[in-house]
């Protein structure tokens, strides 16, 4: 019987959140007549509950438009910055190619 229970919880739990309202209030019906009442409202509120926690969980993980602009601007920081070390990297190496060319040059 608790493995039903259970069973049922779990099914209920899968498919109230799919469900529109006229189906909820037939579903909760049925479930009355066969668990009775107070089993019925303990479970729709165990649902309900349940469903508000994952809900806020997942609303906690979600990035803010802040969050968004914090990153993009930190992102253009380090690419300006990696772009500048790039033209110092690319002169330096100019500058020892036309030293070395220019020492075959003198020769």
């Amino acid at each position: 019987m608790l493995l039903l229970h259970y069973l049922i919880k779990t099914l209920i739990l899968i498919f109230v959140m799919y469900l529109e309202a006229k189906e909820t209030a037939r579903l909760y019906k049925l479930l009355s007549d066969k668990l009775g009442s107070d089993t019925t409202e303990a479970m729709f509120k165990y649902i309900d509950n349940k469903t508000e926690r994952s809900v806020e969980a997942a609303i906690k993980t979600l990035a803010t438009k802040d969050d968004l602009a914090k990153v993009k601007y930190d992102l253009s920081k380090e690419i300006g910055n990696s772009v500048k070390w790039m033209f110092i990297f690319w002169i330096g190496q100019v500058g020892a190619t036309l030293a070395i060319i220019l020492l075959f040059l003198k020769k």
